[in-house]
């Protein structure tokens, strides 16, 4: 028997309230993705002012994160980030095109070793990103360590 973890939309909605305020903090707008284990949308959030576009990319580092369950800039990170030019998953990112994201802003949600889901944030630049997406994994850590 497996015992299986599920993030809920109240998991979901503190995550949301630590990188909103994360990025108000930082002064950046912008849209936050919390994704289940499934890669599918719990919760999406775009501060008001925050680019159209960010919806998508969001979701879709939200997607990667859980569904290849690692940040997503580690796919970039040179020498060895596999999707570099010569590397084992050059052109992955083409594999599901529009859902695959490979730059900064993804970063699996893991509880008990599992990851459980994960958060998307776009809008920023790659620091102010990995600041946001921090702050929803700490409120979550925070959020279990006290239920």
């Amino acid at each position: 028997m497996h015992t299986v973890h599920r993030l809920t939309l109240e998991d979901a909605l503190v995550m949301l309230t630590a990188a909103e305020e994360e990025a108000r903090r930082i002064g950046v707008k912008q849209t936050i993705c919390i994704a289940d284990d499934g890669a599918h949308p719990i919760a999406l959030h775009r501060m008001t002012g925050a680019r159209l576009t960010g919806v998508e990319i969001a979701i879709a580092k939200a997607f990667t994160a859980a569904g290849h369950q690692r940040d997503t800039h580690k796919f970039n990170e040179p020498p060895n980030g596999p999707a570099l030019p010569g590397n084992e998953a050059f052109g992955i990112n083409q594999m599901l095109p529009g859902k695959f994201a490979i730059f900064v802003g993804g970063f699996p949600i893991v509880h008990e070793g599992e990851v459980v889901g994960a958060v998307g944030v776009s809008g920023g630049n790659g620091d102010q990103d990995k600041a946001v997406g921090a702050a929803a994994l700490r409120a979550f850590q925070e959020k279990i360590a006290t239920a």
